[in-house]
């Protein structure tokens, strides 16, 4: 894939993602998922960014992160790789690239396309084999969302404040979002490649900002009920 510059926008949302390098294991035990979190607690405040939802999967790490600045985005995530392959090498040791590439990310239009993204992300570990539900999972934001369980990393996504007046009713209706979720078959490098997720309108708007898309795809995300 030919480098691209990296797009961003004032207050804009962000659907990222960090790799081993070539897929290797990048959490080995609690301790790497634990202080991982810590660096992006940290970096959040830091940089005051926004976490709406994450996964740290084994080998990979997925963040939907709104950033008052592009440079802030760039910033915060250069901090959190760099300082978390130093605590890998003095705890495993090794030589070499320690993340794949530079990280990935794409702008995602507010509503829905926001909603579809975090569900996306907390099914990743379902849809990997590696449990049966989300919330079985211990290191993603779903918990957040569907139980209430605060962690201090994540910033409830508005969207999900749209979704009903009573704390229960919307628990209740993202867990039903969540779950249609699981047919989903999302070819994410098609978002990666065009740079954005949203509306052809919200496209075309981004491209005459300045994005240049490698590959384009029209998407328009499913209906999901909402209740006062």
């Amino acid at each position: 894939m030919p480098r691209r510059a990296r797009f961003t926008v004032e207050d804009g949302i962000y659907h990222v993602m960090v790799r081993g390098n070539n897929r290797n294991t990048i959490f080995h035990d609690d301790e790497d998922f634990k202080y991982f979190k810590k660096l992006m607690k940290e970096t959040k405040d830091k940089y005051n960014l926004k976490i709406y939802h994450y996964v740290l999967m084994n080998n990979h790490v997925h963040v939907i992160i709104q950033a008052a600045k592009g440079k802030d985005l760039s910033e915060g995530i250069k901090r959190i790789n760099v300082i978390y392959a130093a605590h890998y090498r003095r705890k495993y040791k090794g030589i070499g690239h320690f993340f794949q590439d530079r990280f990935k990310s794409y702008l995602i239009q507010n509503g829905l396309y926001l909603l579809e993204s975090g569900r996306y992300i907390e099914l990743n570990p379902v849809k990997a084999g590696i449990v049966k539900k989300p919330d079985e999972y211990r290191w993603s934001s779903y918990c957040v969302y569907s139980k209430g369980q605060g962690d201090g990393i994540v910033d409830i996504s508005p969207e999900y404040k749209g979704l009903s007046w009573v704390d229960g009713n919307r628990r209740h209706i993202y867990k039903e979002f969540v779950e249609a979720g699981r047919a989903e078959r999302r070819d994410e490098e098609r978002y990666f490649r065009s740079g954005v997720y949203g509306t052809e309108n919200f496209m075309k708007d981004m491209k005459k900002k300045g994005l240049k898309p490698l590959w384009s795809h029209k998407g328009k995300p499913k209906k999901v009920s909402r209740s006062r």
